[in-house]
């Protein structure tokens, strides 16, 4: 087996299958472990899901041995992490750094996997796709960017070297999850700080706090009981969903459970009451609150206004979980360009000019996010049966059957792709559940004597229409994301995830199970299943 890919997905992928006899390498490009949070290392990222519930659950004893600092751990920490399960579980061995692939082509006579890479080639009966969501940045290419005689940097491709702002005139492009981590750290170094913002983002605090000793052990005292609410849970966050709908509730006690959400929720204000994202005006409410909000910490009326979210739903793009973002803008060395009043018109050799001027700048930070969901994916060339390539199947949109397997495209599998909960649920989790799930299948191949496992054509059109029909029912389609395709010119506007929920979705694979892997074709017979 090869595994592309040595950040969470990867790492899990090895062990499990590793301790199953199977003969596994990893193949990873960057020069070290940890796939996103190796290359974001920006100031101030951390994770938007609590620590406790963004770590692995195979093995109580890593569990309990592991001490979180934070609620909301770093980036630095859970790097830490990473590497500390890479040498308690021995993995270093079975991973290959600096090793890109290229190109992977099916060999339908050997039922194996051809797989190239930039430092070599690796043939495998499967091949795992466990190269994330959130790990193709996106790379503006603006007018007179070659110009620029400053440095410019992107949060997604952070040098690992300190990178020393102070006294420098520096311009952020971007207010998403990394943009909003971002600004306040940078504006505490920063000589002068200019934020252009395209599109204003509903924001939510993270109440951000250290992990007392009390509240560890109460955590681990618990932990199975906290994993299995998190499998149970819409979101994988272990939040017991409000069976409320917010229009139904008198409006001082919808204020007061806001206001409760607010300061301890964090990315689970989204889930206050049940129909936040069924519902148009029920999603008012929670919007309405939120622009309050924004004006109770911003002192300008018209820097607030600027940075208030309007014309699509709150939580229909992933909301950003911030630790000060806002009331950054009360300070007189920050200040807010909003490019849709004054468009950006390029790079000069000094800073941006916009329609209203030029701001002189000394660094330039993209804070410009991903090609989520399916950059990695496409970016090597993958062939499937018959000459077929992932681009070319992929054309109108990802399609998947169950965001794990592929039509024409055997003895492939994805971790945590598209057409699974994936990116609107604990990653880590939906990770983890692939991992174990595809192990199943595996060893129902086993026991088959089966050379192949490929989804079929029809497992997979019924799946795709199920994944649009669940999100059309929703308020998701509704904004410009990621989930949508939206990030990137040119990239299929189609729904990505699923919008099922962590709960649901485990249904369904459970169901799939139950019916001997219904969807799956497994042909072929030989004595063993060979790596």
């Amino acid at each position: 087996m090869v595994v592309v890919g040595a950040g969470f997905a990867g790492l899990r992928t090895l062990h499990t299958f590793r301790e199953r006899g199977l003969d596994v390498a990893v193949i990873e490009a960057n020069a070290g472990l940890g796939g996103v949070w190796y290359v974001n290392r920006y100031p101030g990222a951390r994770c938007d899901v609590e620590s406790y519930d963004y770590s692995l659950s195979f093995d109580p004893d890593l569990e309990q041995e592991w001490r979180w600092s934070e609620r909301y751990a770093t980036q630095p920490e859970i790097l830490r992490y990473v590497e500390h399960v890479a040498d308690r579980f021995d993995l270093r061995r079975d991973v290959h750094l600096d090793t890109r692939m290229t190109r992977s082509t099916y060999d339908e006579q050997a039922h194996r996997w051809h797989v190239e890479t930039d430092d070599g080639d690796w043939s495998a009966r499967y091949l795992v796709m466990a190269t994330g969501q959130l790990s193709v940045t996106k790379q503006p290419q603006l007018q007179g960017q070659e110009d620029f005689r400053g440095r410019i940097l992107h949060t997604g491709a952070w040098p690992h070297e300190h990178v020393d702002m102070t006294g420098r005139r520096v311009g952020v492009i971007g207010t998403g999850s990394s943009g909003t981590q971002l600004v306040p750290v940078l504006a505490e170094q920063a000589s002068h700080l200019t934020v252009f913002q395209r599109t204003p983002n509903y924001s939510i605090p993270a109440n951000n706090a250290p992990i007392t000793d009390e509240q560890d052990a109460e955590v681990k005292a618990t932990y199975p009981e906290r994993r299995e609410r998190a499998r149970r849970s819409p979101s994988g966050l272990g939040f017991k969903p409000n069976k409320q709908s917010a229009r139904e509730v008198a409006e001082d006690d919808r204020r007061a459970l806001y206001e409760q959400q607010w300061t301890t929720a964090g990315f689970g204000f989204l889930l206050a009451y049940y129909d936040l994202m069924l519902d148009e005006r029920a999603n008012d409410t929670a919007a309405d609150f939120i622009r309050a909000k924004i004006a109770e910490k911003v002192d300008d009326p018209t820097t607030a206004e600027r940075l208030m979210p309007r014309g699509y739903p709150f939580g229909a793009k992933r909301p950003p979980v911030d630790s000060g973002y806002f009331e950054t803008f009360n300070r007189d060395d920050v200040d807010l360009v909003d490019m849709r009043e004054t468009p950006l018109e390029r790079i000069t050799e000094h800073g941006i000019r916009t329609t209203a001027g030029e701001v002189e700048l000394d660094t330039i930070v993209f804070a410009t996010g991903f090609d989520a969901m399916t950059g990695a994916l496409l970016k090597p060339e993958i062939v499937g049966r018959d000459g077929l390539t992932l681009r070319e199947h992929w054309n109108a949109g990802p399609r998947t059957y169950l965001g794990v397997g592929v039509a024409g495209f055997p003895n492939l599998f994805v971790i945590a792709g598209p057409g699974s909960p994936s990116l609107l649920s604990n990653v880590l989790l939906s990770i983890e559940a692939h991992v174990d799930w595809i192990a199943g299948l595996l060893d129902h191949a086993a026991e088959q004597g089966a050379d192949e496992v490929e989804a079929s054509g029809q497992a997979e059109a019924d799946w795709v229409a199920h994944v649009n029909e669940r999100a059309e029912a929703t308020l998701y389609p509704r904004a410009a994301s990621y989930y949508m395709g939206a990030e990137v010119p040119g990239k299929p506007q189609v729904f990505m995830p699923y919008v099922g929920g962590v709960r649901g979705y485990r249904r369904v694979l459970e169901k799939v199970v139950a019916d001997d892997y219904d969807g799956f074709r497994f042909t072929g017979a030989r004595e063993a299943v060979a790596s």
